[in-house]
């Protein structure tokens, strides 16, 4: 069989796999050692698969992910998400849908300490949403906030997502996390700016809550949120100011968040217990994922796919904005149906070599690739953040609902990626200065 034929017969199969719900790491995986099975006979497809895994596994700059996420788990466990959310709550009650807008913004800040996108709905649903619905908000609008503004965790640094990407591109992860910094501010406040003109126009949505805080109130509670902006002071700052890689400044917000949780006394036994285990438990979910990528993307190169298509990509000579469009309709499209990151590792090895051929810059591309595959989580039918909503409300909202509600954030989606696309200086003008 001609390889280059194998090929894209091999990436068919592992869409149709990916259709009957095979998990997408052992679809990748089965379809590239068969592949190279038929490419190069036994002995060349076990090395591979003897080889491949240990060198991923091995690399430093993948050992950033699960210290993020071990940040990540124990700044969950020890409490800083319920003082964000109350301080937000404090500062922002006063505006139209004061809520949901302060759900939003502790949303980002969580981010900066999470890196994931689900830990950031999961850990603001169960204390947002209640509050919420107790005071007559939307339930669409209450329970769409908190799973759009969850994909914040995906942008604002640490981004276990940029690190995959930054990983298999070859690029500076620091550059890439950085790049994410502002884009994500941008979502969050058009986000809100979204909800103040809804709520503005239909106050029913979010009924106006009789509180009031004084100056003093607002100062406490913004004396409880010290420890954030300590840890992402730590890690961010050290990282833009290239005092430490992506890897150690994962070890050092690990450290900064055992220190401030024990600090507060939030330290327990079981909470580390337990944050060990949910960082170890999705590093590993990860790592599997990722290593069917890259035996799929070797699969492809000795079959010659990448280099067909930079070469048809040459002799066509389309412009960059076609090309960018395009990638974004297929991310639009997988991101309907599979996991995020899966939707990225699985097209990573397609689209690379053809941006590179453009000679369009790569970091740039990865903010556009991670901003794509996180609205992958708000878009029907398969939008994880909703589930993980929906997980969070039980029967007290319908999934429709949820989808409803985010109907309205997937539209601030369309401008925010225009704005990402149209000047690309938002994303770049940050790491320039590294």
């Amino acid at each position: 069989m001609d390889p280059l034929l194998l090929g894209f017969a091999g990436i068919g199969l592992v869409l149709v796999l990916l259709a009957f719900r095979v998990p997408i790491a052992v679809s990748l995986a089965t379809v590239s050692i068969a592949g190279l099975y038929l490419l190069r006979g036994p002995r060349a497809s076990l090395g591979t698969l003897g080889s491949l895994p240990f060198d991923f596994a091995s690399s430093f700059t993948l050992s950033a992910v699960p210290m993020f996420l071990l940040m990540g788990a124990i700044a969950f466990h020890t409490g800083l998400t319920s003082s964000l959310f109350k301080a937000a709550r404090v500062w922002l009650n006063g505006l139209p849908g004061g809520l949901a807008i302060a759900s939003n913004f502790a949303s980002a800040g969580f981010s900066a300490a999470s890196g994931s996108s689900l830990a950031t709905s999961a850990a603001m649903g169960r204390l947002a949403i209640p509050e919420m619905l107790k005071y007559g908000y939307d339930k669409a609008l209450a329970t769409g906030t908190i799973a759009a503004a969850g994909t914040l965790g995906a942008l604002i640094p640490p981004s276990i997502a940029f690190v995959i990407y930054g990983w298999y591109a070859e690029l500076p992860v620091g550059q890439l996390l950085i790049a994410g910094f502002l884009p994500g501010l941008m979502t969050a406040a058009i986000y809100a700016l979204m909800i103040v003109g809804r709520c503005i126009v239909n106050p029913k949505l979010a009924p106006r809550i009789d509180e009031h805080f004084t100056l003093g109130d607002r100062m406490r509670a913004l004396r409880d949120v010290w420890p954030l902006p300590l840890l992402i002071a730590g890690v961010i700052g050290s990282i833009y100011g290239g005092i430490a890689t992506p890897t150690e400044a994962g070890a050092v917000g690990a450290i900064l968040a055992l220190f401030i949780g024990a600090a507060q006394r939030q330290l327990t036994w079981r909470n580390l217990i337990m944050s060990f285990a949910e960082a170890l438990k999705t590093t590993s979910s990860i790592f599997f994922i990722a290593i069917g990528a890259i035996l799929l993307t070797r699969f492809l190169a000795i079959a010659g796919v990448p280099q067909f298509l930079t070469s048809f990509v040459s002799e066509i000579d389309p412009e960059p904005i076609w090309v960018i469009l395009s990638m974004c309709l297929v991310y639009v499209i997988l991101g309907m149906f599979l996991d995020p990151l899966g939707v990225m590792l699985l097209t990573l090895p397609i689209f690379l070599p053809i941006y590179d051929t453009l000679g369009v810059d790569e970091i740039w591309i990865g903010v556009l690739v991670v901003k794509l595959i996180e609205i992958g989580l708000l878009t029907p039918p398969i939008g994880l953040n909703a589930y993980v909503v929906k997980g969070v409300v039980g029967n007290q909202v319908p999934l429709t609902t949820i989808f409803r509600g985010l109907t309205w954030f997937l539209a601030c989606e369309v401008v925010i990626m225009a704005l990402l696309i149209a000047f690309p200086a938002i994303s770049l003008w940050l790491p320039s200065f590294m």
